[in-house]
């Protein structure tokens, strides 16, 4: 069988310094403790955290592609506390206390993530600047103030404050700047490094991963297995942690929607340019359109830029062609220019994206069923590097029937929402995401903010 070349899927794959080589795959039927669907974040940081604290656990991960290939070797390098589910949302659903708890939570992850690396001894080029999230724009401003606001009102604002344009500026020199707010509890990391260096930490204690081994469906009940076309992988646990590929499994089907998000990045920048645009902390850099901005700056000087526009595919269709998009990547690469005028010759060297796991509600899932016998967590709507860490300590807890803050937090008693059938899901959501670029366009160009009260808004509202 040829393998293929996995150095392509990502710059965090080409770069990770690791042995992209597939590990052997399932070959008959196995017996274990834990058997654990997907060897990314979510996958690897569960089975971490339960050898964490029982070493003992058999524990086997089925991948269909490596570790890695998915969101977890794609993503735009930001380690943050965000959360999907906004804290005056996730109070008015769950109450106050869990709302704060969970926000709490998510800032330990960050600092978390950085422990394990630090303990495993993998470098994740670890720059912990904090976020800046920015008002390009008057119509930008009371997002950012209202987002301060709400800090303050559940006590959560330690470190955060409103920078002005100067303020700003100081820190990163972008185009059309008015002011941002700035968080502390976020860092810049190579996702790639993270998750091949989770990958063999949880191989030195012991777990087994087979990768090339597709999953095809899973058994509940006192005898739960995962089924893949390599052999059985019967255990007295089973974790559904495939993101948004999970959509592919019959059983799971709608209750987990793959969006694209894309992502191109610049060459390495010349000390010139860099002298001009200033970001020595290398902060996490976002705006508050709708459609979604993220930016980062890599250790070797390039800057990355990522966000949605990609459209969305009929029946949740996952595809590799999907993963460059000339259409969003053209749009993505002015935005570069736009926001960096100084940067209109920059070179572009490298292009891709991937699928996402959006859920119905904005809620994130983290759950074992004791009666089934099957965990699942995913839905993060893309926040998972700092969320799937949370996921792994949240599960392990469950699983191992440790009554913890972990266990009683909101997300460890949700169920992952149906989305509508087709074609009704094709046309809302295409509708909503022409509809979230209409009001970005409408809000740049009259600088006043949108409304709230359209349907794309209330429908999404998070």
């Amino acid at each position: 069988m040829t393998t293929r070349d996995y150095t392509g899927v990502s710059f965090w794959l080409e770069t990770c310094g690791d042995d992209l080589t597939p590990r052997p795959a399932l070959r008959g039927s196995i017996d274990v403790d834990v058997a654990i669907l997907g060897a990314g974040y979510t996958g690897l940081w569960t089975a971490y955290y339960l050898q964490e604290h029982d070493p003992s656990l058999r524990i086997a991960l089925v991948e269909k592609e490596i570790a890695g290939f998915g969101a977890s070797g794609r993503n735009g390098a930001w380690c943050t506390a965000s959360f999907p589910l906004g804290v005056s949302e996730m109070a008015s659903r769950f109450g106050r206390d869990a709302a704060v708890s969970t926000v709490q939570q998510m800032r330990v992850s960050v600092d978390e993530i950085q422990r394990v690396a630090q303990a495993e001894g993998f470098d994740i080029e670890w720059a912990q600047g904090g976020s800046l999230r920015l008002a390009r724009g008057p119509e930008q401003l009371p997002s950012i103030e209202g987002a301060m606001k709400t800090y303050e009102r559940f006590g959560l604002a330690d470190g955060a404050r409103l920078l002005n344009r100067e303020e700003t500026d100081a820190r990163v020199k972008i185009a059309g700047v008015l002011g941002s707010l700035y968080t502390p509890h976020g860092a810049t990391i190579h996702p790639g490094k993270l998750v091949r260096g989770l990958a063999r930490a949880v191989e030195r204690r012991g777990a087994v991963i087979f990768e090339q081994t597709e999953a095809t469906g899973f058994s509940e009940g006192a005898y739960p297995a995962l089924h893949t076309t390599g052999g059985h992988v019967r255990a007295k646990m089973v974790v559904l942690a495939g993101e948004s590929y999970l959509s592919r499994l019959p059983q799971i089907g709608r209750r987990v929607m793959p969006v694209y998000s894309l992502i191109t990045l610049t060459e390495p920048l010349s000390p010139a340019d860099w002298a001009q645009i200033g970001w020595e902390q290398r902060e996490l850099v976002g705006s508050s359109r709708f459609t979604v901005d993220y930016l980062s700056k890599t250790s070797d000087g390039r800057i990355l830029f990522g966000g949605r526009g990609a459209p969305y595919h009929f029946r949740s269709t996952i595809s590799e062609a999907f993963d460059r998009h000339a259409e969003t990547h053209g749009m993505l690469q002015n935005n570069v220019r736009t926001w960096f005028p100084m940067l209109s010759d920059v070179r572009f060297t490298h292009t891709w994206g991937g699928p996402l796991g959006w859920s119905r509600d904005y809620m994130p899932t983290m759950r074992f069923n004791r009666a089934t016998n099957i965990g699942i967590a995913g839905g993060y709507t893309g926040t998972g590097v700092g969320t799937t860490n949370l996921a792994g300590r949240v599960l392990a807890d469950q699983m191992l029937g440790r009554d913890t803050e972990l266990s009683r937090l909101p997300m460890a008693q949700h169920d992952l929402r149906p989305w509508e059938p087709e074609p009704f899901r094709f046309i809302g959501v295409r509708a909503v995401q022409r509809e979230f670029m209409r009001l970005d366009l409408k809000a740049a160009r009259t600088g006043k903010p949108s409304s709230g009260r359209s349907l794309a808004e209330r429908l999404t509202r998070h």
